[in-house]
């Protein structure tokens, strides 16, 4: 029981959602130069942008850890300037049977959404990667106003 969950979290970005979106829809590839910390790599293992269908795959750091999240984009939409990212294969579902990530944009907050279920109730919650996401959010912002 309680093994599915769903976390929600927005962030005021100044520079403008739109901006923030172009970034990960158009120049996801950036993000490792802009937060290079925290996103050691993109790459698109499949398909020639990120697009519906694609899969891409992100090699983080979490915690001093080389960590990867393989994805699938499951649903783009340009007008409200959401992706849908569902995780298929890394670290994470080590811990959860599966895990969706929902970025969304508007015109000056990001918002992220987690969806998973846990594979076992002592899983912790994803709050660390929640902040993780939100931290990087800031970093793009920083750089977009720049």
């Amino acid at each position: 029981m309680g093994l599915k969950g769903k976390l929600i979290s927005s962030v005021e970005v100044k520079c403008g959602g739109h901006l923030v979106h172009d970034i990960f829809h158009a120049k996801t590839h950036h993000i490792s130069n802009i937060s290079p910390s925290k996103v050691k790599s993109f790459e698109i293992h499949e398909g020639e942008t990120v697009d519906v269908g694609s899969i891409v795959q992100w090699t983080y750091n979490d915690d001093g850890k080389d960590k990867t999240s393989k994805q699938v984009i499951e649903a783009i939409d340009h007008e409200i300037k959401t992706i849908t990212w569902k995780v298929i294969g890394g670290d994470l579902l080590e811990l959860y049977d599966s895990f969706t990530i929902i970025t969304s944009c508007d015109h000056h907050w990001t918002t992220w959404t987690f969806l998973y279920e846990k594979k076992t109730e002592d899983t912790p919650e994803p709050l660390v990667l929640l902040a993780y996401a939100l931290h990087v959010t800031k970093e793009i912002e920083n750089h977009l106003i720049k």
